[in-house]
């Protein structure tokens, strides 16, 4: 009998998301021969002993039986007028919870939210670096992913004049992340503006992600879109995962402000599509209330002597110790992203050196170039971990360079004990 291959559909050819690709595999082969990893590639607190409110979980488990069925395709009513109230508290006007979508994590919004705008080919502006969620949905919903630079030298902060001169007549929407992953960036108030009056000129669509709203440090300022953005469609994204620590709960939301009159065929399309799915996880939605109404846990972690501040202190002390790295200090999220000094390391290469940190120093990162950027001298670290493992990260970071340096091949550290057993 004749056989024939299985091929994927074209429409994944430029689809990539290498946190979770080629070194995340090998670092689990590696684990399941007895090597300890440590896996800085992914933003997941739970993997590293942060708990989700208590008050959170005590809501989803009384509501339980509620949970049961199937709810509205939006959400149910009372996560979603806490997300109101939420907005309101911020100063957004003329939101009411029939403009806001509940969905499993703001990646299935992300998603769904696309998918509802993008015809063939249609431009939406992504920055570089992002989160590669988003060049993968615009991809994989027939559009095109524009990327408009946010540079090292800049502070990773974008430069609205540069946005615009990117705009064509098949633009359709801007996305922008604050406080930014991975760079850690926070933006400030007159770019934020600046870049509303672009998408308002251009009657483009601004998706605002700012899943980690209330992760900021040193006294930075988070400045939400919505409260800039007056005369042209916003959809603010943000959820449970990050600053309540519930990545497992899949809860995340979209709320629509601004021109909402402009858009109501959107909103429909985007309705319809929540109905093919029936509806999001109603367990976590029950911790919407809670989360968001609550006490503000996240503030005594991101504070001096808190664990996300310490430990994104120590990568910054690491940094300023070391003979080759650099790093723009993240003034947000829970992320830094690390630069080479190619004067030092010529010929640098952030691929082959997440492999050899992974192979010779069980240490998992993700390279600079997962994230959509022309350069390959940086790479992504969380610092969810305690301060003392990141210093201890860091200083097998020193050993690999200083191997680069002198032309040596990487000295690996001990073999595993399963491994001498076997």
């Amino acid at each position: 009998m004749s056989t024939r291959s299985v091929r994927p559909s074209p429409g994944l050819a430029n689809v990539r998301y290498e946190i979770r690709g080629k070194l995340a595999r090998r670092a689990q082969e590696m684990e399941r021969m007895g090597y300890d990893i440590v896996s800085l590639n992914i933003g997941n607190p739970g993997a590293f002993g942060f708990r989700t409110p208590e008050t959170m979980r005590l809501a989803m488990i009384e509501n339980l039986r509620a949970a049961e069925g199937y709810c509205h395709q939006k959400g149910i009513f009372p996560a979603r007028e806490a997300v109101v109230m939420q907005q309101q508290e911020r100063g957004i006007r003329g939101v009411t919870a029939d403009d806001v979508f509940i969905g499993n994590g703001v990646s299935e919004l992300i998603d769904l939210t696309l998918r509802a705008l993008l015809a063939a080919d249609e431009e939406v502006l992504v920055p570089s670096p992002d989160y590669p969620l988003w060049t993968a949905a615009v991809n994989l919903n027939r559009g095109r992913a524009i990327h408009y630079p946010c540079r090292p030298e800049r502070g990773f902060v974008p430069d609205p004049e540069e946005i615009e001169s990117l705009i064509t007549k098949r633009t359709r929407a801007i996305v922008v992340i604050n406080p930014n992953n991975p760079t850690g960036a926070v933006y400030p108030r007159e770019v934020l503006e600046a870049i509303a009056r672009v998408a308002e000129k251009h009657h483009l669509v601004i998706y605002a992600d700012e899943i980690y709203d209330q992760m900021t440090y040193d006294g930075a300022e988070f400045v939400p879109m919505a409260t800039l953005a007056q005369h042209t469609l916003c959809c603010t994204m943000s959820g449970l995962s990050k600053v309540y620590r519930a990545c497992g709960y899949r809860v995340g939301w979209a709320v629509f402000s601004g021109d909402l009159e402009n858009a109501r065929e959107y909103l429909s399309a985007l309705e319809l599509l929540s109905s093919l799915r029936l509806c999001s996880n109603v367990a976590g939605q029950w911790a919407v209330q809670t989360a968001l109404g609550g006490y503000q846990s996240v503030r005594e972690l991101v504070r001096p002597g808190g664990r996300l501040y310490e430990s994104r202190k120590a990568i910054v002390d690491a940094v300023a110790r070391s003979k080759y790295l650099r790093l723009t200090v993240p003034r947000g999220a829970m992320y830094a992203f690390v630069g080479v000094d190619t004067q030092r390391l010529p010929g640098f290469d952030d691929r082959r050196f997440a492999m050899d940190l992974l192979e010779h120093k069980h240490v998992l990162v993700a390279p600079g170039t997962s994230f959509n950027v022309a350069y390959n001298t940086h790479f992504r670290v969380t610092n969810l971990p305690e301060p003392e493992v990141l210093s201890d990260v860091f200083g097998r970071m020193e050993e690999l360079l200083d191997n680069y340096a002198a032309g040596d091949e990487p000295v690996s550290r001990s073999t595993p004990l399963r491994a001498v057993e076997a």
